[in-house]
């Protein structure tokens, strides 16, 4: 990048880092605890009185949700490709599709069949959960009750309620997970009401 590509990209940093905490109604206190940049720092940063090193954007960014190409305004590349990071855990496969803190979080995940985790361990924890299978079945288990939900399906249920799931047979399962950490639900539109 030539300098001057370089200092255009940097000089609207400081009012795209004001406006993105602004969004996130996140206080300078706030973001100095969540990044460990002081907050005159980041003041400056905003001002656009500090130019911007990689060491303060990558937490920045990270604070933010957001990739350090939105934060400087990079020019595009001529890739359209979305670029998601999986993660493979225990037959589990989770590939996140939202990529702004807070609010409502939305996954891919693909559990496939594990012997080692084949005993259900319910768990409790804050938010609020919503289940939809694309392939495969998936098993819920929900208090008391234990369901199997088929393609199309979808489940939703508050997390603090004891809850476990995993495939259902000896197949992987596929399925979208909508999750609020602070017990957050997805606003569901009802169907127009028919005019009288």
């Amino acid at each position: 990048m030539a300098d001057d590509d370089l200092g255009q990209a940097l000089s609207g940093v400081g009012s795209r880092l004001r406006q993105l905490r602004q969004q996130q109604e996140m206080t300078l206190a706030g973001l100095a605890a969540a990044t460990g940049i002081s907050v005159s720092t980041l003041s400056r940063l905003e001002s656009g009185s500090r130019r911007p090193t990689l060491e303060l954007l990558l937490p920045l960014a990270r604070a933010h949700g957001v990739t350090l190409d939105e934060l400087v305004d990079a020019p595009p590349t001529g890739d359209p490709r979305v670029h998601l990071k999986p993660v493979t855990r225990h037959g589990m496969t989770m590939l996140p599709l939202t990529r702004r803190p807070g609010g409502i979080q939305a996954y891919k995940l693909v559990l496939r069949p594990d012997p080692r985790h084949r005993e259900p361990r319910p768990q409790t924890h804050e938010g609020y959960e919503w289940l939809y299978v694309l392939n495969g079945r998936l098993r819920v288990l929900l208090a008391e009750h234990d369901l199997v939900l088929a393609p199309g399906e979808a489940a939703e249920f508050d997390t603090r309620t004891p809850h476990w799931f995993g495939p259902a047979g000896d197949e992987p399962v596929e399925f979208l997970s909508l999750f609020g950490s602070q017990g957050e639900r997805a606003h569901l539109r009802a169907r127009p009401r028919a005019r009288e």
